[in-house]
């Protein structure tokens, strides 16, 4: 009976989930067009007949995870069931934290008053936003938060300066409100811990990921034990600008030009060129892509910012957004996003639609490991002055999304430590600890600029609860991969079978199969000697050039 019931859940989800084309559809018309009030009413209307069937389905899990604990493990033997194995794995390893349905639903039901109203409080507000700030042609103009944010890494100090004071203004006016709001979601999730029995406030987080406690502390410990590498990269950026110690605001401002211009179709070709080199199959998923004209490339009005890929049911065709600009970040964008394409195609190939997607703490592999190769071949015709400023940028970003996410992910374990401690935490407790996080992974070379304590309240990321990590994670497996690969190019199709298994078990399970302990600190440790290699080629570079 439990087959059958599987085998028309899976069909449902395969072909109509709770929202259908319909819902895939206005959502990506909403992304398009973000100011048209019309698609936005439709898609809302889709949207609550969704969570009502969400909530009416909800029974389906929670009676699977009643099944008896003595009971569960002939389940999982049962041939009959070995396709949804895993599925039921993850159903059980949530089920001895799960309520009664009447709990579930009420939990549902409280955590928009609880937790996700206060989060939207937070942003709507700082959404709201605006400051005069001065621009890079001299002139000032009145500018949302998210541009004052990013003149804070403009090249012209004065800018960057007037932009952080600006930034800094904004937080403090805000930091009263965020002080309340952040005390009021922690206690909410100190109060679905205590009913739920958890041991630990990360790890629900872990188990809704499909990874062990044990993999993310062994990846926790090792970046925490290396955070050398970042503090001589800050030393390193100092240097470059010629100043003794870097403020706050200006960790991320660029080194030299990166002025290379590269076309949509010069983009493509490039991608082209180092799919081709690394698997046919690759070059065979992009020409799908744009066979069926599964991009959409530009800018326009209305559209949103940014670029994603998209996948939702297993039915479904992925599409990706960008805007793209000609610049060379952009060629690396199109490359990360192509990366998840790829990697949706190839579990598509392979799995049932309840294996059909990719767990938090590995999404980001597929989109960094394609990247990365692109980078590699758009160096290597690159002259000394361009590789050095695109050098900067790459360990740049890997400094972020490795160290700076991994101090933001010790800095919520402490924060919710001694909130339990204490049951409230003031804003200058806050922003102390965060200062404190923050301090570790920069090192001397960065000063905690006077309003810096404050930044917690624009990090949107730790009403997330423990999400951080996965940008490092993902980071360091597609770095360790790469490292593979280099060694021997065959290895790309064990990175097929990792990219192609979905969700059909766990990341360590998965990793065993090809012979890799994600749970022993070397793995990560090889992630992590390529970036200090990068670190130490960089160095050598700017040397050379006299840079310094």
């Amino acid at each position: 009976m439990l087959r059958k019931a599987l085998d028309e859940y899976e069909t449902w989800k395969r072909n109509y989930g709770t929202d259908g084309n319909a819902g895939y559809y206005f959502w990506l018309r909403t992304q398009v067009d973000r100011n048209n009030p019309e698609l936005k009413a439709k898609f809302n209307k889709i949207e609550e007949f969704s969570l009502k069937l969400e909530n009416d389905v909800q029974f389906f899990h929670l009676r699977i995870a009643k099944i008896p604990k003595s009971l569960q493990p002939a389940f999982l033997k049962y041939k009959g069931l070995r396709k949804y194995r895993h599925f039921l794995e993850r159903i059980f390893a949530e089920s001895k934290y799960l309520l009664g349905e009447n709990e579930e639903k009420i939990l549902n039901l409280k955590a928009t008053t609880s937790y996700s109203n206060w989060v939207r409080m937070t942003s709507d507000f700082l959404a709201k936003e605006e400051a005069r700030v001065l621009l890079e042609d001299g002139s000032s103009a009145v500018k949302t938060l998210s541009e004052i944010s990013s003149l804070t890494s403009s090249k012209n100090r004065k800018v960057r300066d007037i932009a952080a004071k600006a930034f800094n203004t904004i937080m403090e006016r805000h930091v009263d409100v965020a002080e309340v709001e952040i005390n009021s979601i922690l206690a909410n999730k100190r109060v679905d811990d205590e009913l739920r029995k958890v041991s630990r406030p990360d790890l629900l987080r872990h188990i809704s990921d499909d990874i062990e406690s044990e993999v993310v502390d062994a990846l926790i410990k090792s970046v925490s034990n290396r955070l050398h590498i970042s503090a001589q990269y800050y030393a390193l950026k100092a240097k470059l600008l010629g100043v003794k110690r870097l403020r706050y605001h200006e960790r991320n401002v660029e080194i030299g030009n990166i002025d290379r211009k590269y076309s949509y179709e010069d983009s493509i070709k490039l991608i082209h060129k180092v799919f081709h080199r690394l698997d046919t199959q690759f070059t065979g998923i992009l020409a799908g892509f744009i066979k069926n004209r599964q991009f959409d490339v530009y800018p326009g009005k209305g559209k949103g910012s940014g670029a994603f890929c998209i996948h939702h049911l297993i039915s479904q065709p992925t599409y990706i957004l960008l805007n793209h600009t000609d610049k060379l970040r952009d060629v690396l964008t199109l490359a990360h996003e192509l990366g998840h394409g790829i990697n949706n195609e190839l579990i598509r190939e392979k799995q049932n639609a309840l294996n059909f997607g990719t767990p938090t703490s590995t999404a980001e592999v597929a989109s960094t490991f394609m990247e990365d190769f692109v980078l590699q071949e758009i160096l290597g015709g690159s002259d000394d002055e361009l590789k050095l400023s695109v050098m900067v940028m790459k360990l740049n970003d890997e400094v972020s999304t490795i160290f700076r996410q991994v101090a933001c992910y010790t800095f919520e374990q402490e924060l919710h430590r001694k909130f339990r401690e204490s049951g409230y935490l003031s804003k200058i407790e806050i922003g102390k600890l965060f200062q404190k996080h923050m301090a570790a992974y920069m090192g001397d070379f960065v000063e905690q600029s006077k309003g810096s304590e404050n930044w917690w309240v624009y990090w949107s990321h730790i009403r997330c609860f423990f999400y951080v990590y996965s940008y490092a994670s993902g980071l360091l497996i597609s770095k360790s991969l790469q490292h593979s690969v280099k060694k021997d190019p065959g290895f790309i199709a064990r990175v097929k079978e990792f990219l192609s298994a979905g969700l059909s078990d766990s990341p360590k399970n998965i990793f065993k199969n090809l012979g890799i302990d994600i749970t022993d600190k070397t793995f990560w440790e090889k992630g992590l000697d390529e970036v200090e290699m990068l670190l130490e080629e960089t160095t050598a570079l700017a040397k050379k050039l006299g840079k310094i």
